[in-house]
């Protein structure tokens, strides 16, 4: 499994993956977003899905970028073509791949700005080569085991938070799934896009870098919790009681 985060406020995206992958009883790491940067185009994509799959539409992609780069002068065309590789991927191993009881199951999320793009973007491409796009309203895409962190999205992320923000809040989102699945865990890639710079700086951080930060979390939530009124308990446990009178 995978853990991939994409996320859109004003002042540009925030990206973050796991490298963990695990095959049956093998666990090894595996760098899950690449980047692409070429003067005023500047892009990632993350990918959740079958490696061979992601290996081999990234591989027909990168030629694809290589040969008609400066076509794309907004993202959603980069897009497009990605989603093209993909079908091109399905068209040739997905037969083979579904008789051998596996899952067709590529899905990545795209973000960045090209020089005609107004502002920066941030799509959910399916495996099916269809896309849709991250909007203020859920600022937010995930792939890959996708349910722990996403109470704490929902609850604390907006458009309008700062990137340093939307980092920390990704960050829990990446512990409370790193905590729940032992099919998510460090390293954790990060990807820092500000608005209209055309520039992502990529960093690593290793378990090592942030066990600190989870133990202050964890002590956090704990104190809350026992901070949380009990009044509203009190009718049940007065039944509790008189039942057992």
């Amino acid at each position: 499994m995978t853990y991939c985060l994409g996320i859109k406020v004003a002042s540009g995206l925030v990206a973050i993956a796991d490298r963990r992958l695990t095959s049956g009883s093998e666990v090894s790491s595996n760098r899950k977003i690449s980047v692409h940067e070429v003067e005023n185009h500047s892009l990632f994509i993350m990918t959740s899905g079958l490696r061979s799959v992601r290996d081999k539409a990234i591989t027909y992609f990168k030629e694809v970028l290589a040969e008609q780069d400066r076509s794309f002068n907004k993202l959603y065309k980069a897009v497009n073509a990605f989603g093209e590789q993909v079908k091109r991927v399905a068209l040739e191993d997905k037969t083979s791949i579904v008789a051998s009881g596996l899952n067709f199951n590529l899905n990545a999320i795209v973000g960045g700005q090209l020089e005609d793009d107004e502002e920066h973007k941030l799509f959910m491409l399916y495996p099916e080569g269809n896309w849709v796009e991250v909007d203020q309203g859920s600022p937010f895409k995930i792939i890959g085991n996708s349910g722990y962190g996403k109470p704490l999205l929902f609850r604390n992320l907006s458009y309008e938070s700062s990137m340093a923000d939307a980092l920390k809040i990704g960050f829990l989102a990446f512990d409370a799934t790193r905590v729940s699945a032992n099919d998510v865990d460090y390293p954790l890639d990060v990807v820092i896009y500000p608005k209209d710079s055309f520039h992502m700086t990529e960093y690593r951080l290793e378990k090592e870098d942030m066990d600190e930060i989870s133990h202050q979390w964890s002590a956090l939530l704990g104190n809350s919790v026992r901070k949380v009124p009990t009044y509203w308990m009190d009718p049940i446990f007065e039944k509790v009681k008189a039942a057992h009178k």
